[in-house]
């Protein structure tokens, strides 16, 4: 029980400018509180496993190619299995032009050490992505909390860098009230509307995980049902302008978010997906990679899996869809082999922009082009923190831990900055083995050989060593014989780099990719073909959990169009 309030001496009635202030932020986090945490929660979606039980058999078994194994391709073959019912018969066959599992959600192995692994991709996701948080459960996965990878002492701090300054920063070493508090104080009641916007708009999409929604055959007619158009066809910053937030909330906070998630600006992204950015609480990932649910989904479903196997062609005959593939070697001395398998179904996984395959006769509607953002992915260690003064800050200021991004007051300046993003993801212990000879001990302040700083950056264009180096806060005019006994003639002990065609651009727009794609039929065939396209929720909502969330819906349209085509024996 909270003890008795005291009460102030005469004197103390009229409160002081300074105590005013602390009584009116205190007011405003207190208000904030029960804004943030009392309001109604975003809905939550009825959990699917199985289609309805029909009591209906078919008789023939349905072969399925599903091309890319990321988290749509491993979602539909999980789903397909999961919605069938026990007496179909059902051969699933999985196409994966790389030599692993998971898409864009894979990881790197710091300093080439496998207890050591690090997202490279997708990195995160949250309680309400009830797919990936559903297969985690069922598949027994170690699950983790937003935070760093390994060993870490110090305090996070998250700042918002708009190339001068920090226009926001945040430490987790205040409480949760007082950070609310400052929140308010500096956007007023914009972080309130924020948060209830994001929840009506986020509460409105997950009824496309539940009838009568689902399975939903257009994205852009399930989005005006449930009034989500309107988010799509407005850029995120007329989306907030128009729901009252302020614009300068939108452009430090939410733009941040933007940019880290999708490396878009607020007047570049539309508002469904600015939402999604604002929709990260909870953050979590699987220990080891969230690659792990996708390579178990693919294996529960009993699927075939083909790596290193990239689909050239795909031919229809008599109502049958023949694929030819080429077997990959990273050997340019060994042949390439090819296979040809005949199926009933198709579902394209992946962007088909990316594929290069070739369909006879061709698609009569194929999916429009969608630019995707080229995005750089820097991972490094180095035994220094980054250096203040990088950031216009003095000598011995707590420098944040985490580093996002938002445009310069001059706008002529917006495409300058270098990168989008900095996390700094904690300590690692290097291998005993890794410096040869090894490093020696130190004691100028910088770590030691067991123990340096993880770093990620994201960045529009690949960031040269030296520019990294200039982050760091070490001595740059000590000669480089010292770096050589100490990290190899460098500050920085391990680097890796990635280009990834991430995500697509996301401009305003109100139509999407088709579900579902027809080929030039022949005239004597008839009926809708039965190729697939998962890729078209990309354009509407880029995500891991999304992705999956069409691979489920293609696999539920899937198993019961063939209950309707094949009545089979009644009695299952």
């Amino acid at each position: 029980m909270a003890p008795p309030p005291t009460f102030p001496s005469a004197q103390a009635l009229e409160p002081s400018p300074t105590r005013r202030r602390q009584l009116l932020i205190g007011a405003l986090g207190l208000l904030a509180l029960i804004w943030f945490f009392y309001p109604s929660k975003v809905a939550e979606p009825q959990v699917l496993h199985r289609a309805p039980h029909r009591q209906v058999c078919p008789q023939e078994t349905l072969n399925v190619a599903i091309i890319g194994a990321g988290s749509a391709g491993a979602s539909a073959a999980y789903y397909l299995d999961q919605f069938r019912q026990p007496c179909h018969r059902l051969n699933i066959t999985v196409y994966e032009r790389n030599d692993y599992v998971g898409g864009r959600s894979t990881t790197v192995n710091v300093y080439g050490d496998p207890t050591l692994p690090v997202e490279l991709g997708a990195s995160i996701f949250v309680p309400i992505n009830h797919n990936l948080v559903n297969a985690a459960n069922r598949f027994d996965l170690p699950v983790k909390n937003r935070g760093r990878t390994s060993k870490w002492e110090d305090t996070e701090i998250l700042g918002i860098w708009d190339g001068r300054e920090f226009v926001f920063t945040q430490s987790d070493a205040d409480s949760q009230y007082w950070n609310i508090a400052r929140l308010l104080w500096k956007y007023g009641i914009s972080p309130i509307r924020t948060q209830n916007l994001m929840k009506r708009t986020v509460g409105s999409f997950l009824k496309m995980y539940r009838a009568p929604y689902f399975p939903f055959k257009s994205i852009a007619e399930t989005a005006v049902d449930l009034d989500l158009l309107g988010t799509t066809t407005a850029t995120g910053q007329h989306f907030l302008e128009a729901n009252g937030v302020s614009g300068k909330f939108g452009h430090d906070i939410v733009q941040a978010a933007t940019r880290v998630n999708y490396a878009q600006n607020l007047d570049q992204i539309h508002g469904l997906e600015t939402m999604v950015c604002m929709a990260a609480e909870g953050g979590m990932s699987i220990e080891g990679g969230n690659w792990q649910i996708f390579d178990n989904m693919i294996k529960d479903s009993g699927a075939t899996l083909l790596l290193n196997t990239a689909v050239s062609t795909i031919t229809k005959d008599s109502g049958k869809y023949a694929i030819r593939a080429t077997i990959l070697s990273l050997d340019p001395a060994q042949d390439i082999e090819s296979t040809e398998s005949t199926y009933d179904t198709i579902i394209l996984a992946s962007p088909l922009q990316f594929s290069n395959i070739a369909f006879s006769p061709a698609l009569s509607s194929p999916p429009p082009f969608i630019p995707y953002v080229s995005l750089h992915v820097t991972l490094f260690t180095s035994p220094y923190r980054l250096s203040p003064a990088a950031f216009n800050l003095d000598s011995g200021v707590n420098m944040p831990t985490t580093i996002l991004t938002t445009t310069p007051p001059d706008t002529a300046e917006s495409k300058t900055l270098p990168f989008n993003s900095i996390s700094n993801l904690g300590r690692v212990g290097v291998p005993e083995d890794y410096f040869n000879p090894p490093s020696p001990k130190d004691d100028v302040g910088c770590g030691t050989r067991d123990s340096h700083y993880l770093y990620k950056i994201f960045s529009p264009q690949p960031l040269s060593q030296s520019y990294i180096e200039s982050l760091l806060e070490f001595d740059h005019t000590m000669p480089h014989k010292y770096y050589d006994i100490l990290f190899q003639d460098k500050p920085i002990s391990w680097i890796y780099e990635k280009r990834w065609d991430s995500y697509p651009y996301l401009p305003p727009k109100s139509t999407f990719a088709d579900i579902r794609l027809t080929m030039a039929n022949k005239e004597e065939e008839e009926g809708e073909d039965s190729i697939w396209y998962t890729s078209g929720i990309e354009s509407f909502i880029s995500t891991m959990e999304t992705s999956s969330l069409m691979g489920m819906n293609v696999a539920r349209l899937v198993v019961d169009e063939w209950m309707e085509d094949n009545p089979g024996d009644g009695d299952a």
